[in-house]
């Protein structure tokens, strides 16, 4: 039983040993697509109220224009042509939200603001009109669908700490996905990572960001089974990743099982010794 134990566990090791170089060898080949990626928490920090954008009306507006008192904001940059990723996100957020007591423009604001400086507004309204078709028209008026000019969307996506690059080959954008809660003064409360988002935790997130309260975040490690895919230019589950994440878990459980049987024979010779004495 102990030889099994051992020779699994040793097995689990050059696995994970193998998928880590594995790994690397993929970020080597895909350096300009997967490095400088991911999210600089900023909790507490202040989004820029100054920063200028188009809605899908194609009306100029300020962020500061967008709030209203009492109300939290859901942030949620995108773009508008992204091939998967955003789109999973808007569908997430949508499927959570239909699920909600609080609805966009009654309780909350929605914010989707493009990354892509050469989307416009005509591709907004036309975002904003597939996705919330079926809503109502408070809902519709709550949520904002915005692009703008590159130096706009940088004050925004660096200050809630969003980092994202535009892949050359294909003019797409690799990034992670999220979404951040604001209070209505525009303060960063909370983040939510990957591409559904549970009820509970939403509504939780919503309540503390009407209040201005800082929330933590334990859920980073979400995306980490996301990257992006340059020769197909969307976002796949990287399965050496998942591998890594399933391994270590049954390494730990391998573990602890290990050291409950050592501590059990350990116990067993001493009874033994005692009963011989």
């Amino acid at each position: 039983m102990r030889r099994f134990a051992l020779f699994a566990l040793s097995n689990l090791l050059a696995v994970l040993l193998i998928s880590h170089t594995a790994t690397a060898q993929l970020n080597r080949e895909q350096p300009d697509a997967l490095q400088d990626l991911g999210i600089d928490e900023k909790l507490g920090d202040t989004i820029p109220l100054d920063a200028k954008f188009a809605t899908s009306e194609g009306d100029s507006v300020l962020l500061k224009d967008l709030l209203e008192e009492g109300k939290p904001v859901l942030l949620n940059p995108l773009y508008y042509e992204c091939p998967m990723l955003c789109g999973l996100v808007l569908d997430g957020t949508i499927n959570v939200i239909e699920d909600l007591a609080w609805k966009p423009g009654k309780e909350f604001i929605v914010i989707s603001v493009s990354i892509d400086p050469d989307e416009k507004a005509e591709l907004a309204a036309k975002t904003k009109d597939n996705y919330l078709s079926q809503m109502d028209a408070t809902t519709k008026s709550g949520w904002h669908f915005l692009t703008g000019n590159k130096s706009e969307i940088d004050k925004v996506v660096e200050a809630v700490g969003f980092r994202y690059k535009e892949i050359e080959d294909t003019g797409e954008f690799a990034h992670s996905a999220a979404i951040i809660l604001l209070s209505p003064e525009g303060k960063i409360t909370r983040y939510l990572y990957g591409i559904s988002y549970d009820e509970f935790n939403v509504r939780n997130a919503l309540f503390e960001s009407a209040d201005g309260k800082i929330g933590s975040t334990l859920e980073k490690v979400v995306m980490y089974c996301y990257q992006y895919d340059a020769d197909s230019g969307s976002y796949v589950p990287v399965a050496l990743n998942i591998m890594k994440l399933g391994g270590l878990a049954t390494l730990i459980f391998l573990g602890i099982f290990l050291g409950l049987f050592w501590l059990r024979e350990k116990r067993n010779k001493s009874t033994t010794k005692t009963e011989f004495n």
